[in-house]
């Protein structure tokens, strides 16, 4: 963020910044000016001029005390704006609970919309509000009086048929109607099936709306129709499209001889690939050979997609609007069609591919001594699982060898210079299940990253970089071409100044001012120093939670997680479009071309983030699924795991076993009535003090799995291995309440 020059004048300054009684008023001028805008308790103290860390105490005391008297609004932890004004009209974004609990967002800030003043607008609609006045102590609330723009969207459910009747009992957490259809527009739909509808019409004076159906998927509890039930929740497509099948079966696999004129020819260099066992898309390779010089030559092969998918063709548009290929715990929803991600593309042994590439000479010590880029024809020698790779690296014996040899060893050289200079070392086991024919999970295991998987993750890392330097590092005075980066911002400094916090208590010292390599280093540090430890859970989760969400932008702000001023995505164009993109600005750029739309491109990147986030969203919904199904044939089986979540609601479990996660209820908890300490990570017993915090070892027994909701609940076990049970359990009759004002995590 660019400081903004709103200092207040010296003048108006004590001794170490502003003077203490025009504090208040300082803070609320500030946040005035800055046109709605969110600032955590560092920007707002450069803001006004306070300069003497002494009085960092008495800034967050005033603004906790603004906060309170509710004329300020704290929107998040630790980040404070000025409300927005009642008895105005204002736009924002409709958010639609299935508990009643609408609001409309304006700037960060969440205002109360009851249903009847909701106009029935579905989540994400951009709507113009009326706020009203809320009298001190009480929340304000808004008016819809305008639905300026209906997102679209679809909703995923259970059918219900009674006689006349019939209605899509939705599984969405943002509409609690049930959408009422038509008899006659079933398609083939039975009662208790899986569908995909739209809401048509919701009148003003009616409950539920009425809509279509879209599709039916099949039968509820069906392993290919859940998964495609979690697809079409996220609005991911679940079928290909039989035209743009169709004109991928038209393009040609010959290559002709003019087209390998124009190429770098490696075939006749030691080239494979190395993949996941169960891989068919492989989208890189390697090559690699001795130089006179007695360097090395590595080079990074990428399967040259835009070779065979021309822009804005049928095959483009419909990867473009998908944008990353999807993958779910048991099938991949590819971006490109087959014929070409397993196909045409796919660089696969013994067969002349067309690669774009970067070639490096690197010295003993994995030093890039050059490097170029350009398009190439290969020829893979052979194709490597990692498990392969990995047994070969770790005996010496197989073959190639000598090449997986030098390659791990260049490999290490670089991974052990990044992390001096910087880059974060999160290195966090994958859970992954072993499935049988009808899809059920038979097994658990944990996907680690061994020398074969970082030996591939550095040489990509090298030449994602090596692209985005080749485009973005230009000569002083010289300005940079539109390009497509992959960014990551700084981290929350908030959450970095809690977690160094949460870290002293445990004896660790946690660095947060600095360059970001100074930061990093820290944060590897401690990563290490908890490692095998109580705490290392509790820490390396708030670590990681600290950290922003990479995206694509062209505006290069660099990648903090890497310490890099430079990186994009080149490596990996059979499954995510901005590599493609990636590849024709290369292209374009290498021939002469002018500088891209910039406005356009920026666009382009925001849906590929925003796709990006809603493929790992949906992962992680199949990966949720499996575990509660996984679960569900061990109910009441106990397990030792970690808290990984503390909400007002409860905490959740991991499960040391299976890194299965699920919540156990505040409303079972057995001992006390617990309030939830969000700024600690922890819940907190009224009247003993007990406290469960983010990290701390439990006992837990599987208590309830709910596949239509995706959730595992655990009972936890006390030190003598008995489930807890709520107190009103205990004696049955008399229902205890908790003494004093209600509060969050009350029991109801």
């Amino acid at each position: 963020m660019k400081k903004k020059n709103t200092k207040v004048s010296e003048t108006s300054r004590g001794r170490g910044g502003a003077g203490k009684q025009d504090l208040p008023t300082l803070i609320m001028d500030f946040l005035r000016q800055q046109n709605k805008q969110s600032f955590n308790y560092k920007q707002i103290a450069y803001g006004i001029g306070i300069t003497d860390p002494s009085r960092r105490m008495e800034l967050i005391n005033t603004l906790d005390t603004l906060v309170a008297a509710e004329d300020l609004l704290e929107v998040d932890l630790g980040k404070y704006k000025y409300p927005v004004d009642r008895k105005s009209e204002v736009i924002g974004y409709f958010v639609r609970r299935s508990n009643g609990k609408n609001a409309v967002v304006v700037d960060d800030e969440q205002i109360f919309v009851a249903e009847r003043n909701s106009m029935h607008a579905l989540n994400g609609d951009k709507v113009r509000v009326m706020v009203s006045a809320a009298r001190r102590g009480q929340d304000a609330e808004a008016i819809v009086l305008e639905i300026i723009e209906a997102k679209d969207q679809q909703f995923v459910g259970t059918l219900r048929i009674d006689g006349n009747y019939a209605a899509l009992v939705t599984d969405s957490k943002f509409l609690a109607a049930d959408i009422v259809l038509s008899r006659k527009g079933l398609k083939g739909g039975k009662n208790g099936d899986k569908a995909v509808a739209r809401i048509t019409q919701w009148r003003d004076d009616e409950m539920n709306p009425r809509g279509e159906i879209i599709d039916i998927l099949g039968a509820k509890g069906d392993n290919t129709t859940e998964m495609h039930a979690i697809l079409a929740e996220f609005g991911l497509p679940y079928k290909y499209p039989e035209a743009v099948e169709k004109a991928a079966e038209k393009i040609s696999d010959d290559i002709t001889a003019e087209e390998i004129a124009r190429r770098e020819d490696f075939r006749g260099v030691t080239t494979f690939t190395i993949d996941p066992r169960d891989a068919k898309d492989f989208d890189d390779a390697l090559s690699i050979r001795r130089l006179d010089n007695g360097n090395w030559e590595v080079g990074v092969h990428i399967a040259d997609v835009t070779h065979y998918v021309r822009p804005n063709s049928i095959i483009d548009k419909e990867a473009r609007s998908r944008a990353t290929s999807v993958y779910l715990v048991d099938r991949t929803i590819p971006m490109l069609p087959e014929r070409l991600c397993n196909g045409l593309c796919s660089l696969r042994p013994h067969e002349e591919k067309l690669a774009f590439s970067a070639i490096f000479e690197l010295d003993a010590d994995a030093r890039v001594v050059n490097s170029r880029i350009g398009r190439t024809v290969i020829n893979s020698d052979r194709r490597f699982t990692y498990e392969e790779a990995q047994e070969i690296i770790e005996t010496g014996r197989g073959e190639y060898a000598e090449e997986l040899g030098v390659l791990n060893t260049l490999a290490k050289a670089m991974r052990r210079r990044r992390y001096q200079e910087g880059a974060l070392e999160f290195d966090r086991a994958e859970v992954r299940f072993e499935i049988d024919e009808t899809g059920k999970p038979i097994s658990v295991y944990f996907k680690e990253s061994k020398d074969a998987n970082k030996l591939i993750e550095e040489f990509m890392l090298l030449a994602n970089l090596t692209v985005a330097e080749h485009i973005g590092k230009v000569a002083k005075g010289k300005k940079a071409k539109t390009f497509v980066y992959r960014i990551h911002e700084n981290p929350d400094p908030d959450k970095l100044s809690n977690l160094a916090l949460i870290a002293t208590r445990f004896g660790y010292k946690l660095d947060t001012d600095g360059k970001p390599r100074e930061v990093n280093q820290s944060v590897n540090r401690l990563l290490r120093d908890v490692k095998g430890k109580g705490e290392e859970n509790m820490l390396s989760i708030l670590a990681i939670r600290s950290m922003a969400k990479a995206c694509y932008s062209t505006e290069n702000v660099g990648h903090y997680g890497l310490n890099m001023d430079y990186y994009t995505h080149f490596t990996s164009p059979i499954r995510r479009y901005p590599d493609m993109m990636v590849h024709r600005l290369l292209a374009r750029y290498a021939e002469g071309g002018r500088s891209v739309d910039k406005v356009k491109l920026e666009d382009e990147c925001r849906h590929d983030s925003d796709m990006e986030v809603l493929a790992s969203n949906a992962e992680r919904a199949s990966i949720r699924y499996k575990q509660v199904e996984y679960m569900k044939d061990r109910l009441g089986e106990i397990y030792d795991g970690v808290i990984s979540g503390v909400t007002e609601w409860g905490f959740y479990v991991e499960l040391d076993e299976s890194m299965c996660e699920g919540l156990v209820p505040v409303r079972d908890l057995a001992d006390d009535y617990y309030d939830l300490d969000d700024k600690n990570y922890c819940l907190v017993g009224r009247r003993h003090g007990v406290k469960y915090t983010l990290g701390d070892r439990v006992k837990v027994q599987v208590a309830r799995a709910d596949l239509e909701r995706k959730q595992l609940d655990f009972a936890l076990i006390d030190d003598k291995g008995n489930p807890n049970k709520p107190l009103w359990e205990k004696k049955p009759g008399k229902r205890h309440e908790a003494k004093g004002k209600k509060g969050r995590g009350r029991r109801k």
